[in-house]
């Protein structure tokens, strides 16, 4: 942790610790200008980020305890001043502009801390004001019967989770009922452990007055592209099977765009090699086969993965994004370590 961020956090700051965190602030243009930091309000910005340092520094530890045991806690509280806050507050000021709740969409494949955000940021914006659901793709997966009855037409759709396997029009409904303003909203939650871990939908959540929603996903935001690009494919997608199922989902994934289109916003966690997530996936079905819970060997997780890649191939659908300021909105490199890279608007 740097010396300037432990005296923001414990006593009053001086001269030269302020402008240490001014510079700090300023010093990498792109993140600045991403995530709304400019010369002139630099300083507005500076005093309500260690406002909210402060307030929130006794919920964060606790959160870190529980939800991160293994990281470490003056690390993530750098990252949480750095990135995380920044971050928040320009959510909230985002929905100020808008003036009606704003539908945040996060795009991240396995491992890249999709989860870990919007339950950070919930907190910040909490402290905010504001009233935030985190919502998640998965949580609009169609029921255990309609999924049994969808891999029997499609033998090809072995796991829940690539296009197709949703309920589109459920999404639609619910976002459509927030972005109008609807004082109560039922929202469809789904639970992975039902029917031995094939999953099911489980009691809707009944939320209020929502202000943002932090909407995550593998492939949220994702958009269909050119079907002759699978002639060429990378693999794992490498026989003619292989490639008429990518080209099945990637006809799929077109029926999903008017939900992309409820999304005021796009943040993609772009990993600096999307093979990463294999190794991600391996270390945490490590970290849980560890505390006595059953867990898939290393075999079943890579074709559980390569899975997923034939599906939607993260080379060919995530780096026409990077290209995509119409698209996405902000950019988080992940780093192989998981660390945070560079962040940046397209």
């Amino acid at each position: 942790m740097n010396a300037w961020l432990r005296e923001i956090i414990t006593e009053d700051v001086s001269a030269s610790t302020w402008q240490q965190a001014r510079e700090a602030a300023l010093v990498d243009i792109a993140r600045a200008k991403a995530l709304g930091i400019t010369p002139t309000n630099v300083d507005e910005m500076i005093k309500l980020r260690s406002h909210l340092l402060k307030s929130l520094l006794p919920a964060f530890s606790q959160f870190c305890q529980t939800q991160l045991p293994h990281a470490n806690f003056a690390e993530m509280l750098t990252l949480f001043w750095d990135v995380w806050l920044p971050l928040g507050m320009k959510l909230a000021s985002h929905r100020q502009q808008l003036n009606c709740p704003l539908i945040q969409g996060i795009l991240g494949v396995q491992g890249t801390g999709k989860t870990t955000m919007c339950q950070i940021l919930s907190l910040i914006l909490q402290q905010l004001g504001y009233r935030t659901l985190s919502w998640s793709l998965d949580d609009l997966y169609k029921t255990y019967s309609d999924r049994l009855a969808l891999s029997q037409q499609d033998p090809r759709l072995i796991w829940r989770g690539p296009p197709g396997t949703h309920d589109v029009d459920l999404g639609l409904n619910v976002l459509n009922q927030i972005r109008q303003g609807n004082t109560a909203v039922r929202v469809p939650r789904f639970d992975k452990s039902l029917h031995a871990g094939a999953g099911d939908r489980t009691h809707p959540e009944i939320v209020t007055n929502v202000d943002i929603v932090l909407f995550e996903g593998w492939f949220v935001g994702v958009r269909p592209i050119d079907p002759s690009l699978f002639a060429q494919a990378p693999p794992p997608i490498v026989t003619e099977l292989d490639k008429a199922f990518a080209r099945e989902m990637n006809r799929q994934l077109s029926s999903y765009l008017p939900l992309w289109e409820r999304l005021d916003s796009l943040i993609l966690l772009y990993p600096r090699d999307y093979r990463s997530s294999l190794e991600w996936r391996l270390q945490a079905e490590q970290r849980m086969i560890a505390t006595g819970k059953p867990g898939m060997s290393n075999a079943q997780i890579e074709d559980f993965v390569n899975y997923f890649w034939r599906s939607l191939h993260p080379e060919l659908y995530l780096q026409p994004l990077l290209r995509s300021p119409e698209v996405v909105d902000l950019v988080i490199e992940i780093s192989p370590d998981q660390t945070f890279g560079a962040i940046y608007s397209p």
